[in-house]
């Protein structure tokens, strides 16, 4: 029986990159950074040779349980991976959703910093967060993080 979440995971081209936005420009706290190139984590993800670099993420002030991070960044320095299609409609893309107490600063903010937006911020219409706003944006592996002003 399932009993929570851990946290989940981006595989990233450049850790340093990937922190410089997810820590410096979105705000979130790094919990710890470690390599991995070790025989559990070899086991693990099925390359006999592979070194990782992993950093560990949480909105600051929060303390998610049990793990006590939510978002974990991972750079493959061996196996090197390649840049796969991560647009929305793609099977096997993910999301990242951030409650943002306004949507409209973050969205200027952001622009300002030359992050990449698929629209201005939108209202929503319908369902059960009708009335809120919303908006995408990619970070630098062009995943997309959605900012939500419920």
């Amino acid at each position: 029986m399932i009993k929570g979440v851990w946290h989940f995971s981006f595989t990233v081209s450049n850790l340093e990159q990937s922190l410089a936005f997810y820590r410096d420009l979105l705000g979130l706290e790094v919990v710890h950074t470690q390599r991995q190139a070790n025989p559990y984590t070899r086991r693990l993800v099925g390359y006999p040779d592979a070194d990782l670099k992993v950093a560990m993420l949480r909105v600051p002030g929060t303390d998610p349980r049990p793990s006590g991070h939510f978002l974990e960044l991972v750079e493959y320095v061996n196996p090197r991976g390649r840049p796969v299609d991560t647009a929305t409609p793609n099977p096997g893309s993910a999301h990242l959703a951030l409650v943002v107490d306004d949507i409209r600063a973050e969205y200027e903010r952001l622009r300002a910093h030359g992050v990449k937006f698929r629209s201005e911020p939108v209202l929503i219409t319908e369902g059960r967060n009708r009335g809120g706003y919303t908006v995408y944006l990619e970070d630098p592996d062009k995943i997309t993080v959605e900012l939500v002003q419920p």
